[in-house]
């Protein structure tokens, strides 16, 4: 399978001013998967050293920082000579040996020419509650699930990547059933790496299933592995309300649905442990479409979603028979799914989402795009109307507009229509 965050890997490899690079992403997202087919395809050779599985090397950053002897050790451990410019070193599960993370400046500012990757799957806890952070001596990649087009690709379909890619518009359209088609069994199955492959393999969707409702018994198991006692109860209910919660009408959070009398600065540790960990992406309202758009954000009003639509829609148990009604899957639990997978696409590209609402008006996305804020509406079928858009476009009309559905394309005036499929 093909991941396209492997080219910014190979750019990352050629950079002139390198630094470490740190990969986070949730678990059984494919960090290490992408670490070494990075490795086996671009190095003569590489060492990969696992601190959860090879704890007798977790004290090895505790002495000092001396990086010969701590070369030494890895190589000693892997079996394996490490050659600068030849050779991948892969830290995976830096979290787990104390003062594995710190380590990284040192490499920096004392190694430059060694291509040094770490990864974890708990990254996220660790640099927000646990070590010091080397600010300013690593690089980031952000992880995520397979977008649509990775999904097209594993499925080897590049020739209709190919048409979205060149907007061939018109031919898009002669395809439509068959982007169509593919877009269900990818709301269906995600962008799991484990459930895209046995699909792929074979397309059982209850295998995709069983597969989904593993990773959901393994986050949490994660839950009361990791987390405070304490906090474990309020992550498990923020965790289990988010779909209900995006089947409303109106899908801003409400704390006061977990119990009554709930507050947000009850919540709000339990809501940090799940974005950190990588699960959840907070979506914020803003009051005015201006830039940048974080400055203008209401910290106390936002939306819920998971980072998969796969797993959502395993939360949700729904039947694969639902594929085949012509747009029942699109529409499922008032179109959360559409919503899921759109946010999903915009992170893919590295895009942040707002939401915006004023009075009974409420547009699902807004973004910054290059020079313009776009506002963005999405449509679970077919449905043309975008009355809330036009309210927005009224009163803001220096903005963009884009209206995301299961129509053809369609360039209006003040508004462009973009088929789901091909949001990228």
């Amino acid at each position: 399978m093909e991941r396209l965050a492997k080219s910014v890997l190979i750019d990352w490899k050629n950079k002139p001013t390198r630094k470490p690079l740190i990969i986070k992403g949730a678990r059984q997202v494919g960090k290490t998967w992408l670490m070494k087919t990075f490795a086996e395809e671009e190095f003569d050779d590489y060492v990969y050293i696992n601190f959860e599985r090879d704890v007798q090397l977790q004290t090895i950053f505790t002495q000092d920082y001396d990086l010969k002897r701590i070369l030494l050790a890895l190589e000693i451990q892997s079996g394996k000579e490490i050659t600068p410019k030849k050779t991948l070193v892969i830290l995976d599960e830096i979290q787990e040996a104390k003062g594995g993370l710190t380590s990284l400046k040192y490499f920096n500012e004392e190694l430059p020419n060694l291509h040094i990757v770490a990864a974890g799957s708990l990254l996220g806890l660790s640099i927000h509650e646990k070590q010091s952070f080397p600010v300013g001596k690593v690089e980031f990649l952000n992880l995520n699930p397979f977008s649509f087009e990775e999904f097209l690709l594993a499925k080897n379909h590049q020739k209709l990547i190919q048409l979205i890619k060149g907007r061939e518009w018109e031919l898009i359209k002669t395809f439509k059933s068959k982007y169509i088609s593919l877009l269900k069994q990818y709301y269906f199955v995600g962008g799991m790496p484990e459930a895209v492959d046995a699909f792929i393999q074979n397309e059982n969707f209850k295998e995709v299933r069983e597969i989904q409702n593993n990773i959901l018994n393994a986050y949490e198991l994660d839950f009361s592995k990791y987390a405070s006692p304490n906090v474990v109860p309020k992550i498990k209910m923020i965790w289990n309300s988010i779909l209900p919660q995006l089947s409303k009408e109106n899908k801003k959070y409400i704390y006061g649905l977990l119990k009554q009398g709930a507050r947000a600065k009850e919540y709000e540790d339990a809501l940090l442990w799940l974005e950190n960990y990588g699960l959840i992406k907070r979506v914020s309202r803003i009051t005015k479409p201006h830039f940048p758009l974080k400055s203008y954000t209401d910290s106390k009003a936002f939306k819920l979603y998971i980072h998969d639509v796969g797993l959502l829609n395993a939360m949700g148990n729904v039947d694969e028979k639902i594929l085949l009604e012509p747009s029942k899957m699109f529409s499922e639990f008032k179109g959360s799914l559409t919503e899921q997978f759109v946010l999903q696409e915009l992170t893919a590209k590295g895009v942040t989402g707002y939401y915006w609402s004023e009075n009974t008006a409420e547009l699902d996305f807004v973004i910054e795009k290059e020079n313009s804020i776009v506002g963005m509406e999405v449509k679970a079928e077919e449905n043309l109307k975008a009355k809330s858009l036009k309210v927005f476009n009224a009163k803001y009309s220096d903005t963009s507009c884009i209206r995301f559905s299961l129509s053809d394309y369609r360039k209006e005036d003040w508004l462009v229509n973009i088929p789901l499929y091909a949001i990228s």
